[in-house]
């Protein structure tokens, strides 16, 4: 347990406050408007998994699968329990919807997000509605989210306005994926890099 004040965190890593939030049944968002196209990947290639992860996450520093080998990362995106989504604008996609059914009684919102050039066009909320819609698909008890602080500074507001409850937090020290070269350097130019 940390002690209360202030921790150095190391050179070249990284550190944030991660939010954990629970949803124990469906929450009403309102309408869900069918203007936005959301298109189910049963066998997206680790390639074109990396790409759309990066460009919705580079400057959030979403790193975590990037470090993943193929047969890694394809064991997970193909999962039956696992269901990987995305927005689709003439066919192009610019959001990213992660559910992972994959513990018993449970759905987590592994990830979510959009591309920059969606920020701020009503999409994060159709987003979320289907991804709220399509979680409790299934007979669960639990859908869970975590975002921190180097997520979009709306983010905590945004899940709990869509339902979520805060549960719990924990701080996290990670490498700085930007000095790993999982990230190109000039990414999320709004987190310092300690190198």
């Amino acid at each position: 347990m940390l002690e209360p004040g202030f921790h150095e965190v190391p050179r070249g890593m990284v550190a944030t406050i991660v939010t954990h939030l629970e949803m124990r049944q469906p929450a009403n968002t309102g309408p869900v408007s069918n203007d936005w196209v959301f298109h189910r990947h049963h066998h997206a290639s680790p390639d074109w998994y990396r790409s759309i992860f990066s460009n919705v996450g580079r400057d959030w520093l979403w790193f975590s699968r990037l470090h993943l080998s193929d047969d890694d990362l394809t064991a997970v995106i193909h999962h039956p329990d696992y269901e990987l989504w995305t927005l689709r604008i003439d066919g192009v996609d610019l959001g990213l919807i992660e559910l992972d059914h994959r513990t018993p009684d449970a759905c987590e919102l592994a990830f979510f997000g959009v591309t920059p050039q969606m920020v701020g066009k009503g999409a994060g909320r159709a987003m979320i509605q289907h991804a709220i819609a399509r979680a409790f698909t299934r007979n669960i008890s639990r859908f869970h989210v975590h975002t921190c602080t180097l997520d979009s500074p709306q983010a905590l507001g945004f899940y709990i306005k869509a339902g979520f409850t805060p549960i719990k937090q924990e701080v996290e020290i990670a490498p700085d994926p930007r000095l790993t070269g999982y990230i190109e350097r000039d990414a999320a130019p709004q987190i310092p890099v300690f190198a």
